[in-house]
């Protein structure tokens, strides 16, 4: 634990965010050198150069870090985005013309935020499913049994609007906020600040995960 706060400069509070022992609402904090990503059963610390991704033993967790390997493996020329401001100032380095290459910390974030969405979309297809029989049940016949079917489906459908509606607020509120922008840009900072990030210098070229493990025994597996 120690050794990650000195290397991100995150403070104890938002590593316990982190602890899937504890139970947190979703959010994304942007941080000095370090984003701090807590969205459902993503759980994971971003910075300019590497993401550590909380208890990736999760089985739950295997699509994320399979589409995060995928993604970070790809050229950088192929995840390139049309320009719309700002060049090299901005933290980037132009491919050619108006192209660009994407920050890594936005590149994990894009990958974290797909990730949430596509298990929320899972999770309302997989009620959808169950509500129509159950409510066609119910109006063929009306029993105590199928009230409580109906009503345990009401009350996760309560559940994951609520869950969906709090990540919903948190990107709205990020994207309205251009200081919290600016904190999570952090490719721009360290270019603005003359820093060079040495934890990337001895990653290989296919850019694999290795474990990362703390005298506290809290698991996280590191991409580069």
């Amino acid at each position: 634990r120690h050794r990650i706060m000195e290397m991100t400069g995150l403070p104890a509070r938002d590593l316990r965010m982190l602890d899937p022992l504890l139970s947190y609402p979703s959010t994304i904090l942007g941080r000095d050198r370090a984003i701090v990503v807590n969205l459902e059963h993503v759980r994971a610390i971003v910075t300019a150069a590497e993401v550590l991704v909380r208890d990736p033993s999760n089985p739950r967790l295997r699509p994320f870090l399979q589409e995060l390997h995928a993604r970070l493996a790809l050229p950088d020329a192929v995840t390139t985005n049309p320009a719309t401001d700002g060049g090299d100032d901005q933290g980037n380095v132009p491919i050619s013309g108006s192209a660009k290459i994407p920050p890594f910390e936005f590149k994990v974030l894009e990958v974290c935020l797909e990730h949430t969405s596509k298990c929320m979309e899972t999770e309302t297809s997989v009620l959808e499913s169950e509500a129509y029989p159950a409510l066609d049940e119910l109006t063929t016949k009306v029993s105590t049994s199928n009230l409580d079917d109906v009503r345990q489906i009401k009350n996760r459908l309560v559940q994951l609007s609520g869950r969906v509606q709090k990540v919903r607020d948190d990107i709205e509120h990020l994207l309205d906020d251009d200081t919290d922008m600016c904190e999570m840009y952090l490719t721009r900072k360290l270019a603005f600040q003359g820093v060079n990030n040495e934890s990337s210098v001895n990653v290989d070229s296919n850019k694999h995960a290795f474990p990362d493990h703390d005298h506290d025994h809290e698991k996280y597996v590191t991409y580069s």
